[in-house]
């Protein structure tokens, strides 16, 4: 299904990388796998300067440059090569609404944050020659991804900075996220994920952007109304304007595709279901930044995993703008996960 919403204009620019056909953790395949990505920085000759970036939930490369990326900044561009990753399903790389019939929309193949990682791994080292990152990170399902490599490729990865996700989906997350998925399907128009257009799925949009937005942001931020300066008039308004706009332009099936690999993240399946286990792997030094707030992934969640991570350490940010924070809207967090990401890579 043909989206202008995800295009060069509006992401780019980014590049693609061909994987081909690319075999799954739950069995298939995607044929001729693309995946999106976009590089900031230089490659430094003995290729030692990478840090690897994936997104979040909704997110693209461009998002994360936004936010995250800029001369003076921990992700530095004048320092370091920084790869800036679209995972399977979010409109850039292969998702629903671009895959060519008979796989497109309802038909895409069941896919794992093991396959984003395993695909990423391919993009680096058949794309650029790399054998080793300076630093994986991720925010929300980039932080879950960022486990993923940390377990999965332990002698790859010097430095991970998982930020508010944990390694392991928690019960209360996967009906968090069932929540999500009911709203966005509970529209007539959704179909079974055979809608006409991702427009005729509005109401649908709107419901999960609204649950969305109720344990995204903090209650503080609604009393305080610290959504003013950003030119809101209400918390209505503010909702409409940011949350359900960031939502409405999007492919339903995509972010069902991603809300799925939400739910059923978990590094310990690669240790028999043992989570220690999986965690003591990580060769990695880790600085495992929480938010304080989070009402999606709660601080004691991401406490548990650090105590159970070599060479750990639990670092803490607060922000009324809660999970949310994530997109960069607050200074003081922005500020503070840069010193902790500028530490960690002074290491």
């Amino acid at each position: 299904m043909e989206n202008f919403y995800y295009t060069q204009d509006i992401h780019g620019p980014y590049d693609i990388f061909n994987a081909g056909n690319f075999e799954l953790e739950h069995g298939g395949l995607i044929r001729d796998l693309k995946i999106a990505f976009a590089t900031h920085g230089t490659l430094s000759s003995a290729k030692d300067n990478v840090i690897l970036f994936p997104t979040w939930y909704s997110g693209t490369s461009k998002v994360l440059e936004q936010a995250y990326v800029g001369k003076g900044r921990a992700l530095d561009p004048e320092k370091y090569f920084i790869v800036l990753v679209n995972q399977i399903g979010n409109g850039l790389s292969s998702s629903p609404h671009n895959m060519p019939p008979p796989f497109n929309a309802a038909r895409f193949p069941s896919i794992t944050l093991g396959d984003d990682v395993r695909a990423q791994h391919k993009l680096l080292v058949e794309k650029f020659g790399i054998s080793e990152i300076q630093l994986v990170l991720g925010g929300s399902m980039g932080a879950q991804q960022t486990y993923e490599w940390a377990v999965r490729y332990p002698d790859f990865v010097k430095r991970a900075a998982p930020i508010a996700g944990t390694a392991q989906a928690t019960a209360h997350n996967r009906m968090l996220v069932q929540t999500f998925k009911d709203g966005l399907t509970s529209d007539p128009a959704w179909a079974d994920g055979w809608y006409a257009n991702s427009a005729s799925v509005h109401h649908g949009l709107r419901r999960h952007a609204r649950l969305f937005a109720t344990s995204g942001f903090t209650p503080t931020l609604y009393k305080t109304e610290g959504w003013r300066p950003l030119g809101f008039t209400s918390g209505d308004d503010f909702v409409t304007g940011f949350v359900e706009a960031h939502f409405l332009p999007q492919d339903p099936n995509n972010l069902l595709a991603m809300m799925t690999k939400w739910q059923e993240g978990n590094v310990a399946r690669m240790a028999d279901g043992c989570l220690k286990t999986a965690l003591s792997r990580i060769k990695a030094r880790v600085s495992v930044i929480a938010i304080k707030e989070d009402g999606f992934f709660p601080l004691e969640d991401i406490e548990a995993d650090a105590a159970m991570i070599p060479n750990g350490e639990l670092k803490q940010v607060s922000s009324p703008w809660g999970h949310l924070a994530l997109f960069g809207v607050d200074a003081s967090y922005n500020a503070a996960v840069d010193g902790y990401l500028t530490d960690l890579l002074a290491r």
